[in-house]
């Protein structure tokens, strides 16, 4: 079966829209990854739909496995390197009879893998087809962070003692005594990765060395090492960032870039100094999981025609507000990939750049030097640019700039600081931009904040309270017929207790709620009048814009997110 047979069946069934098809074509290509990789990734269609289509493509049996149930002994008989490389999996043995998962079991060479396996160990052979998420999750069982770590630190043979007394002065030592250290760090990042974290911190403690990961915006200690660690391991991460080791009483930034898991990641890393010695933050920046394609936004009835009509005008800003780790700049990476082609000069100004964008020209500004957000705008206008990313607006030259670049036939991205769409113009006119040009320069207004999506294997739905009946009922109030007729009365709400697959959490990763308010002429008038908060805001509801309230309700009705966290996060 090849990867266009797949994509038809995809598209006959309608389980991806023809511009989405399309554009997950062309990232196969750019970027040589497998369309089932990016699929399972970017969660466009279930892993198991896949998996089924591919079933009844190939005639093959499909087969539902839970990698945790494996028997470790399987890992000896299929190793690593050969599940990597052939897409299989060890399932079970059982009376002579080796099961084997694969992603591709018509693919000959995966089939002489799989045939020369049963043969060494004289066993018959049992083929099923998985899914790639499944298959993912196998190969996580080759790599168990934990174990592999006390290893390492074991073989340190470290001695009880205080911080700052070390048994073993790895700073100076050299040959196989770094290798755990090493390792610690490798595994560390490798674990950090394969988790989805987007931040890990290394951290030393009174006792101990603690490390741990900021997983769907939540911190989660992932190991602790003893003590006399935290000056090796935070000097391990200082040698690979570029940084210097014997500057431990000022704050350093660096970054390397590493493959694990068969990803090129970037980190990027801070130090910062306390009594105990070197903090260490690790920024993890994962294009799988950082850079989405515009469909994932999940931009929803009217907000999504008015982000798709905003993104067509020629030019004028485009305006994304939220609170520190909202997710701003990744719905700018995914606007800017929507307008990327090769008819278009895109250029950006980025502190830092997070990711690398095929086609944008992308430069990081660098204030030490006076190359800031205001001075790279100037610069950014001699390079015949159609469109303008500037991270954030942070003063009032960024601000005054971005809106000249705007009013002189440019599109502009950035992101500001308010706490909704509505506080934009005022935030706007505080940095002492002119409100007569706003309307003008102005396309559209997005706030956005981050939810965390429910786990789809342990996710139950059930009716809502009474109380959480009124609240939503309140929420929806205004919305049209359209779409609270999809809604009947009495609500219900889904709630996952945690379950194997998502550790317990309930949750497994994070999307957007968004609110989008766009320039219309009666705005325009408020603008240039009184450009009050209060205003707008009856602006924006007269629009029929959804609210972050509203889009997260009905988000948490159609069963992606939690009512609870929706209504913490948002305000009435």
């Amino acid at each position: 079966m090849t990867e266009d047979q797949l994509l038809e069946q995809i598209q006959k069934q309608g389980l991806l829209a023809p511009e989405s098809l399309a554009r997950l074509r062309r990232n196969a290509a750019s970027s040589g990854e497998s369309a089932e990789a990016i699929i399972s990734r970017e969660r466009l269609v279930p892993d198991a739909k896949i998996a089924e289509l591919k079933s009844a493509l190939m005639n093959v049996p499909y087969e539902k496995i839970d990698a945790k149930t494996i028997d470790e002994k399987l890992f000896s008989l299929v190793s690593e390197e050969t599940a990597r490389t052939y897409g299989v999996a060890p399932i079970s043995l059982a009376d002579n009879l080796l099961v084997i998962g694969m992603l591709h079991p018509d693919d000959p060479k995966d089939q002489d893998a799989v045939k020369f396996i049963a043969r060494q160990n004289h066993l018959n052979l049992g083929v099923y087809l998985i899914s790639y998420g499944d298959w993912t999750d196998v190969l996580r069982r080759y790599s168990p962070y934990r174990s592999e770590i006390e290893r390492a630190v074991q073989s340190l043979d470290i001695k009880e003692g205080h911080a700052g007394q070390r048994a073993v002065d790895l700073s100076a030592a050299t040959g196989n005594e770094d290798a755990p250290v090493i390792k610690i760090v490798a595994d560390t990042l490798k674990e950090a990765v394969f988790n989805r974290a987007s931040d890990v911190h290394i951290e030393p403690q009174e006792g101990s060395l603690r490390i741990r990961f900021r997983i769907d915006g939540d911190l989660q200690q992932a190991a602790s090492l003893p003590a006399e660690l935290a000056q090796p391991v935070i000097s391990r991460v200082k040698v690979i960032s570029n940084l210097k080791i014997d500057e431990t009483r000022m704050p350093q930034d660096g970054r390397f870039r590493s493959r694990l898991l068969d990803k090129d990641i970037d980190f990027r890393v801070a130090t910062f100094p306390t009594p105990l010695g070197e903090k260490v933050a690790i920024r993890v920046l994962d294009p799988t999981t950082g850079l989405k394609n515009f469909d994932s936004l999940k931009f929803r009835y009217k907000a999504l025609d008015v982000v798709k009509e905003g993104l067509e005008k020629p030019y004028g800003m485009i305006l994304i507000t939220g609170p520190t780790g909202s997710g701003k700049t990744t719905t700018l990476y995914a606007f800017l990939q929507r307008l990327n082609n090769e008819s278009v000069n895109i250029v950006s100004l980025e502190d830092p750049v997070e990711y690398f964008v095929s086609g944008v020209n992308q430069s990081q500004v660098r204030p030490e030097i006076g190359y800031d957000f205001a001075s790279g705008l100037r610069e950014i206008l001699r390079q015949d640019p159609d469109v303008i990313m500037v991270g954030e607006i942070r003063d009032n030259e960024t601000a005054g700039l971005a809106v000249q670049a705007a009013l002189t036939g440019h599109i502009v991205l950035s992101t500001l600081h308010t706490n909704n769409s509505a506080g934009v113009v005022p935030r706007l006119v505080d940095m002492k931009v002119e409100p007569f040009l706003l309307p003008v320069a102005l396309n559209l207004m997005i706030s956005q904040r981050l939810i965390g999506v429910l786990c789809s294997s342990c996710k139950q739905q059930e009716e809502a309270s009474p109380q959480l009946q009124q609240v939503i009922a309140s929420a929806l109030a205004g919305l049209p017929a359209e779409i609270t007729g999809n809604y009947p009365q009495p609500y219900k709400v889904w709630h996952a207790k945690g379950c194997s697959v998502c550790k317990g959490k309930g949750i497994q990763g994070r999307e957007a709620i968004f609110e989008v308010l766009k320039m219309t002429s009666d705005l325009e008038e408020i603008i240039t009048t009184s450009p009050t908060i209060q205003k707008i805001s009856q602006e924006a509801k007269r629009q029929g814009m959804i609210t972050l309230r509203q889009d997260g309700v009905l988000k948490a009705l159609d069963g992606s997110v939690s009512i609870e966290e929706v209504l913490r996060e948002t305000e009435e």
